[in-house]
């Protein structure tokens, strides 16, 4: 069994991580997961959270603002929407990522489409968790 596996984390900006490690705990759309070596092959869209992974240099988190996953036996490759290594986090990036959530959630309150407005509104408590896991704090709006 192999100790390590490949892993990407890719933004549309740029490569953000690209190395070995022995596993990585990923923020899932149906709650997190941990992929190791050998790990069965899946496809899965992530939440907004924290992403950690653990390498012979220790863990690492990296804030995700949601995207997708893929996890094979030999690796994971991580396509997020937005992402930033936890220490370069700030209130502005917290508070524009619960912003954001902010305004879908009153979009499809007002279209009055309440499966979209239920979505939304764990969109955007999961961007206020993860603030927090930070150790920032956003201005919580009024769901």
């Amino acid at each position: 069994m192999a100790d390590t596996m490949q892993f990407d984390l890719v933004s549309p900006e740029r490569l953000l991580v690209s190395r070995q490690v022995s596993e990585v705990r990923i923020p899932g759309t149906d709650g997190d997961l941990t992929a190791m070596p050998t790990h069965a092959p899946a496809l899965t869209t992530m939440r907004p959270g924290i992403l950690r992974i653990v390498s012979s240099e220790g863990a690492d988190e990296y804030a995700v603002t949601g995207g997708f996953a893929e996890i094979t036996a030999d690796g994971v490759s991580v396509l997020a929407e937005e992402s930033l290594h936890v220490s370069e986090v700030t209130q502005e990036d917290i508070d524009r990522f619960v912003e954001h959530a902010r305004r879908q959630h009153e979009k499809a309150r007002e279209a009055g489409d309440h499966t979209v407005a239920d979505d939304a509104a764990k969109l955007l408590a999961d961007m206020v968790a993860m603030g927090s896991h930070i150790g920032l704090s956003p201005s919580q709006p009024n769901l």
